[in-house]
Order: structure tokens, then sequence, then C-alpha cells
């Protein structure tokens, strides 16, 4: 089943917030959710390029949903 527009924005913007460029230059990728004892998101791995963090990102996604 095709997604709407407004699934489309929305999942742009929450991968928009989960991808950080850090200081080095280089992206950053977190998790969506955030540890409940620390409060803090999960470091899923830095990346050279936004392009690599984003295709990590559709990796993750994929792996968790089959």
């Amino acid at each position: 089943m095709p997604l709407g527009r407004y699934h489309v924005i929305h999942n742009r913007r929450i991968l928009q917030n989960m991808i950080r460029k850090l200081k080095s230059g280089e992206y950053r990728l977190y998790s969506r959710k955030k540890n409940s004892k620390t409060g803090k998101r999960r470091n899923l791995g830095t990346f050279s390029s936004k392009e690599k963090a984003e295709a990590h990102e559709r990796a993750v996604q994929y792996f968790k949903r089959h």
C-alpha cells in the first residue's frame, strides 16, 4: 500500500531529526526513541556523508520490519 503525501513528509521530518551533523563534518544517526533510563538517544553509527546515514537508517528500518 503506497504511503500518502503526509506520511512521506512526516517520515522525512523524523529522519532529519535523527541524523545530526557533527562539528567534525560527519553525520551521526540516532535512534528514534529515547532510552527511558538515561533520557538519551542511542548512537546508531557515524557516517562520512548524509546519504550514507540515510541508507543505513533505511537498512535499520527494513531489519526491524522483516
